[in-house]
């Protein structure tokens, strides 16, 4: 609970738009859901902060990840590789780089797994690939969509061909969910790159970005390098992506949680609703909990 508070007090209380240049109070944007409000430049946003804003009530069971090998490779560069795990661990209070929630949206049950690039850049090591893979696992046991917010800068080199292995095993996890037939959305958020980018962020039955997401798998500069030409004008945004066909659709951030809500319904041909329940105030964060095998009751507190 501690690293959670100390994480979420910032060092500067005035954010810098890298849009605009405009300097706008954190408690503003934080509020906004870290959207700056005169450019609507989106920020990064943590786990913790993501599941609160999409799920029924800010109310969700974490879910209990396995267990993985802390340093398989004894890697070392100019810290040691378990040091920095350990400095990312108490920065964001997380455990690894996915977070994974089961609970409710607009009253139907999901499971929802977010990337959070504060921790080691959202890399994808053997820890947050088995998170994929039990996120996954557990919406066939639940018969419930899957929804993955992807952020990241690709694999994790420490972790060298473990972390590489986790594209195919995630890839299975996603065909496991196909064949249950339940619906697996991708949320792309900036930046989505590298190994994430060519596994299981680009397999989604519907693919969603968030406006402005740096999304490819290369950067620009080695792909210019490499073809030998200059790349157009907002290569491997969000919109360009789009407009030729990558995503289905952009989304703003206030908007994204009736669009998953509404998709949801149609893919599992749901009706909606009459009356929604509504996000409440602030909830505070607890440990991690195991999913019970039952169907939890949708008034469990998270807190």
């Amino acid at each position: 609970m501690r690293n959670i508070l100390r994480r979420e007090t910032p060092e500067n209380l005035w954010i810098k738009c890298p849009d605009s240049g405009q300097l706008v109070f954190y408690k503003d944007v934080e509020a906004n859901q870290f959207v700056i409000p005169g450019s609507n430049y989106h920020m990064r946003m943590g786990a913790v902060a993501r599941l609160k804003s999409i799920f029924d009530n800010e109310t969700w069971f974490d879910v209990a990840l396995p267990e993985v090998t802390a340093d398989p490779l004894k890697f070392r560069d100019e810290k040691r590789y378990v040091d920095r795990v350990k400095d990312a661990r108490a920065r964001t209070g997380l455990n690894d780089a996915v977070k994974v929630g089961y609970g409710k949206l607009e009253g139907a049950a999901v499971v929802i797994a977010v990337q959070d690039f504060d921790f080691m850049g959202g890399s994808l090591g053997m820890a947050a690939g088995e998170a994929i893979v039990r996120g996954l696992e557990l919406a066939v046991e639940k018969r419930s969509p899957f929804i993955v917010f992807a952020a990241s800068g690709g694999a994790r080199m420490q972790e060298g061909i473990l972390s590489l292995m986790q594209m195919p095993r995630t890839t299975v996890a996603v065909q496991m969910l196909r064949e249950a037939r339940q619906p697996y959305i991708v949320v792309l958020t900036n930046p989505t790159t590298g190994g994430v980018t060519a596994s299981y962020a680009m397999l989604g039955d519907v693919q969603i970005a968030e406006p402005g997401a740096l999304i490819g798998f290369a950067g620009a500069r080695v792909i210019e390098q490499t073809i030998r030409e200059k790349l157009p004008d907002g290569f491997q945004r969000a919109e360009y992506l789009r407009d030729h066909g990558m995503v289905d659709m952009v989304v703003h951030r206030h908007d994204l949680r009736p669009t998953l809500a509404r998709l949801c319904r149609l893919l599992t041909k749901s009706p909606a609703l009459a009356t929604a329940p509504k996000p409440a105030p602030q909830v505070s964060v607890e440990p991690e909990v195991v999913v019970p095998a039952a169907e939890p009751s949708p008034a469990v507190p998270h807190a």
